[in-house]
């Protein structure tokens, strides 16, 4: 199996791609478009700020690419949220593959929301062997409102989406590559989806 993490200058890449060999796979780090295209299964991942990110997509040609894969995809965290139509971060238009926007916690909470939360209201076989309110590791000041394309949801001050899909592509607001063995899980069956 070709498991491709796109290299974009932004990520957490190192993590994912030593989660992926835990695994007994090996992923290679490519913004080659051909490359990609020709995966099996892609990951998106992202940490950072997210215009500066899109710019970096924008400067490879990937803001095209990545919404014409036809694959299963994975975006984590960053990812996930450049996959959406905007991020009020930086004023952000997104890829556009999911419908919904991303927007910034309220002042209320403290932000960014790091460490472990729970997931619940799991729809999709990304979940498989994952019990409802399983802890996950985040770290994050936006979040995906809840929405139609929601597969998980967590509790910050309020009820938001912290998983996606829609077709080929997941999104996860969490981070499953430091999420222990249940993370790992959510990898694993997502390599093998």
């Amino acid at each position: 199996m070709k498991i491709v993490i796109i290299n974009y200058g932004a990520g957490n890449i190192q993590s994912i791609k030593f989660a992926i060999q835990r695994l007994g796979y090996e992923a290679v780090l490519s913004h080659d478009e051909e490359e990609i295209r020709n995966a099996d299964k892609v990951i998106f991942p992202g940490v950072g700020e997210a215009s500066s990110a899109m710019e970096m997509l924008k400067a490879t040609g990937l803001d095209k690419v990545i919404p014409t894969l036809t694959q299963p995809v994975l975006g984590i965290c960053l990812g996930m949220q450049l996959m959406c139509s905007y991020c009020e971060e930086g004023d952000t238009q997104g890829l556009g593959i999911f419908d919904c926007d991303v927007v910034k916690f309220s002042a209320s909470e403290k932000v960014p929301q790091i460490g472990w939360n729970q997931i619940e209201n799991l729809k999709s076989d990304l979940f498989k062997g994952i019990k409802e309110k399983e802890y996950m590791y985040l770290v994050h000041s936006f979040y995906v409102p809840l929405n139609a394309e929601a597969i998980a949801t967590t509790n910050y001050g309020l009820q938001y989406a912290s998983a996606l899909q829609e077709k080929n592509f997941y999104g996860v607001q969490f981070h499953p590559e430091k999420s222990s063995k249940a993370g790992s899980q959510i990898v694993r069956n997502f390599l093998e989806l």
